[in-house]
């Protein structure tokens, strides 16, 4: 049997990767970040693309990291942490070239786990290509130890790739890029598991194509369902929509209007609004990663520990909720759904719909 083992986001948590802030940095500059990320903070992504996060953030987040691994294994969890890898060389292909990468902070974005299988998807963001690299060494043992392993096709990335799209939202109009159906990309990260089902959203780095990949490669198996949301610029699932226990679902005040079909059996709670983030500048992310919780089983959640009223939802719902501190962590673009990859849950599959 394979060591790899993960149908949902909420069964009890027996492995996990927990990603590394070492060297983390800002993303060389490509206007398809202009896609999911909010305007205002186009100017210092410009000016600071490429460049290493500020020091004592980075130790900061680092040491936020260490703690979850400190909770995760006093519960039981094995807890495996990615290889060093220099994410500051630059690289290119026959096409285009980066002058680094970003780091190996989250690997939820760009590793899908279903069932005994690891899939490495297909990043529409250039400085992303050979991230999961930092993963190899890992990805190779538990092939030995009876995985199965596949990589998405590796997108061309070409300037044909892209195409712009003018936003219309509630308080704002802009102009931004975002990926085009010329050929397949799908970040992990807009995808979340539940049984024999998985729900993918089209976003401003997963487009139809990769989604349709998606469904041919896992149609023995699973279901693959594209769901929408009321978001203008949308990208990466979990801060909008989360399931995280049979019947049970976190959704985003802002961007979930309409409760996607599937889920009208379930009883889905919005998320109240995100408290702290003040003293930390949020370039890569909307403060809404307050709702990007890790379930370690079906009752109990990380969350970060500046977040008291999502704690006393969960608590009035029957969820207990470990607090940490995570703000550093979340100035890099994430919280600990992202930080983490569940490698094994104590579940089979199941249909929930």
């Amino acid at each position: 049997m394979s060591v790899v083992s993960t149908y949902n986001e909420w069964d009890p948590l027996e492995e996990v990767i927990v990603g590394s802030a070492e060297g983390f940095r800002f993303p060389s500059w490509q206007e398809v970040l202009t896609g999911a990320l909010p305007a205002k903070s186009w100017p210092t992504l410009r000016a600071s693309a490429g460049m290493v996060f500020d020091a004592e953030l980075l130790a900061g987040a680092e040491r936020e990291l260490e703690s979850l691994c400190v909770v995760l294994e006093r519960a039981g969890i094995e807890v495996r942490r990615p290889s060093n890898h220099d994410h500051s060389r630059p690289f290119s292909t026959p096409v285009w070239s980066m002058t680094s990468g970003l780091g190996a902070a989250m690997p939820r974005d760009l590793v899908l786990v279903a069932g005994d299988e690891i899939i490495e998807t297909a990043p529409a963001w250039r400085s992303r290509y050979f991230e999961t690299f930092a993963y190899r060494e890992l990805f190779e043992m538990y092939f030995s130890r009876g995985a199965h392993w596949v990589s998405m096709p590796k997108p061309t990335l070409r300037s044909e790739s892209y195409e712009q799209k003018r936003v219309v939202s509630h308080d704002y109009e802009t102009l931004v890029t975002q990926v085009a159906e010329r050929e397949l990309t799908l970040d992990a990260a807009d995808c979340v598991r539940c049984g024999s089902d998985i729900f993918v959203q089209r976003s401003s780095v997963t487009n139809r194509l990769g989604i349709e990949w998606l469904k041919r490669h896992l149609s023995r198996t699973f279901k693959v369902h594209e769901v929408r949301f009321d978001e203008a610029q949308p990208m990466h699932i979990d801060s909008t929509f989360l399931p995280i226990a049979p019947g049970k679902a976190l959704a985003n005040p802002e961007r979930v209007r309409e409760v996607p079909p599937d889920f009208r059996g379930w009883e889905v709670r919005y998320a109240p609004p995100p408290q702290g983030y003040n003293s930390h500048p949020m370039h890569l992310s909307s403060t809404w990663i307050s709702m990007n919780i890790l379930m370690i089983n079906p009752e109990t959640a990380i969350v970060d520990a500046e977040q008291s009223d999502l704690r006393s939802l969960l608590k009035n719902w029957g969820i207990d909720s470990i607090p940490l501190p995570f703000q550093h962590f979340g100035t890099m673009g994430g919280s600990f759904h992202c930080a983490t990859l569940d490698i094994r849950r104590n579940g089979p599959i199941e249909s929930y719909f």
